[in-house]
């Protein structure tokens, strides 16, 4: 319990920082209007492809190093971390590239207007070059917790997170000298905290030595296979939230501007709200990699109960309290009656399901470190497609915006549930002489 509270501790006031600051941003950016606000929710689906490609990456660097370093092969470890870094790169870039094309039909398709539009084109631009760097940074972030060290990835998040808070207002409304850019500007202080992050990142992980600058060439041959077989599930897992996140957000259009803003609000609400849920996602898998490197299951049986409960127990206490507090705290975030009047509609009934789909996420990123890479990713599509969608949609139709926060509810319980079923059944008989530790291709 203490050595995951020690390596869990960091990470969660990092991701504090990390996420605050999505939240920040767009608290100032209500105080430029509806409609910047709207333009900004548009690209949250989008940028969840981008956090879909980087959080699989750092799966596979999670799962894959931690895994070598368990069973002895520290020289291999290094060979493994640069090459999952290097084609990391490779891959982000072509997505900002893509990204970049498509953003016309892609935003018109998701349902924005002309005006929203027009907004959006200001924005996307700086976004992308900053997700990518920031994409980077969170790729080596998760070499440093393969090799158990929390603490630095977890204070350069809250270090980039306060330089964001800073840069912020002054880029948006401008001060002094300093003109202000709008919506663009907080895209482009983002961009500056990231890059200072990057930098740092990068020269304590050369001073490490815990990457190697030879035989990558014959590494990647001879580890495509085992990356690719963990990376490429754990992409489509993580991307698929961005599939829903479009979908959804096209229902919501279908309300009105103003739900659309408010949706935006509370997608940023949920990923700060899950603080602890996100961090216990990165820290424990590299412990669970070294388990199943070790064939430790009794070990991996009590980490995942120890943390099922505090998931369950921290998501709704937290939920109830931020649903009694939903009036005042969404004055504080915006700016904008009538937003904050729909924000208010959505918040008591979303928050507390984040119990349970805190469970679905563990479950997920669990799956992905005990070698189950195809039970993960057939967990995400129940969640999303079996679970989520439907149950927003008809939640919509039947009504409007507070149908969307009650059906989401039902979705994440629905998830919850199933996650842990299939947790159980998985587990089994793990560990005993009848049956293997490793998931079947057919699996």
């Amino acid at each position: 319990m203490s050595r995951l509270w020690r390596s869990t501790l960091p990470m969660t006031i990092g991701i504090m920082g990390l996420l605050g600051f999505n939240l920040v941003d767009a608290a100032f950016v209500s105080r430029l209007g509806t409609a910047p606000l709207a333009a900004q929710s548009f690209t949250f689906p989008l940028t969840f492809l981008i956090i879909g490609v980087q959080v699989g990456m750092g799966i596979a660097i999670a799962a894959i190093v931690s895994r070598t370093l368990g069973a002895g092969e520290d020289a291999r470890a290094r060979r493994l971390g640069s090459v999952v870094v290097l084609v990391s790169g490779g891959l982000l870039a072509l997505l900002m590239v893509g990204l970049w094309l498509i953003r016309a039909p892609a935003f018109h398709l998701l349902g924005a207007n002309d005006q929203e539009l027009s907004l959006i084109e200001q924005y996307w631009g700086p976004w992308l070059v900053a997700s990518w760097v920031g994409a980077m940074a969170y790729v080596l972030y998760s070499l440093f917790r393969a090799h158990g060290n929390t603490r630095l990835p977890g204070v350069m998040m809250l270090v980039t997170s306060l330089l964001n808070l800073a840069l912020d207002p002054l880029l948006i409304f401008g001060l002094g000298p300093v003109p202000g850019f709008g919506l663009a500007g907080a895209a482009w202080a983002t961009l500056i905290a990231f890059v200072i992050g990057l930098m740092v990142t990068t020269f304590k992980l050369l001073q490490e030595e815990w990457i190697a600058v030879q035989g990558l060439v014959q590494e990647w041959r001879d580890s495509w296979r085992q990356l690719t077989g963990i990376a490429a599930p754990a992409i489509l897992s993580q991307m698929m939230p961005a599939v829903s996140a479009m979908l959804v957000t096209a229902i919501v259009a279908t309300l009105g501007q103003t739900q659309v803003a408010a949706w935006g609000i509370a997608c940023r609400l949920e990923t700060f709200s899950l603080i602890v849920v996100l961090a216990l996602t990165m820290s424990l898998p590299p412990w669970l990699g070294r388990c199943y490197g070790a064939g430790r299951w009794q070990e991996v049986r009590r980490l995942m109960n120890l943390v099922a409960r505090i998931v369950i127990i921290w998501q709704l206490v937290l939920g109830v309290v931020v649903a009694l507090l939903a009036v005042p705290l969404s004055r504080l975030l915006v700016g904008n009656e009538e937003v904050g009047a729909a924000l208010v509609l959505l918040i008591p009934w979303m928050l507390p399901s984040y119990a349970f789909l805190g469970i679905c996420m563990l479950v997920v990123s669990a799956a992905n470190a005990l070698g189950w890479p195809l039970r993960a990713t057939l967990l995400s599509f129940l969640r999303l497609f079996v679970c989520f969608l439907p149950a927003v949609w008809l939640g919509a139709e039947l009504d409007g915006l507070r149908g969307v926060a009650i059906g989401a509810a039902i979705g994440n319980l629905l998830a919850g549930i199933v996650a842990w079923r299939l947790y159980r059944q998985a587990i089994g008989g793990l560990g005993k002489p009848s049956r293997g530790p490793v998931e079947s291709a057919t699996a």
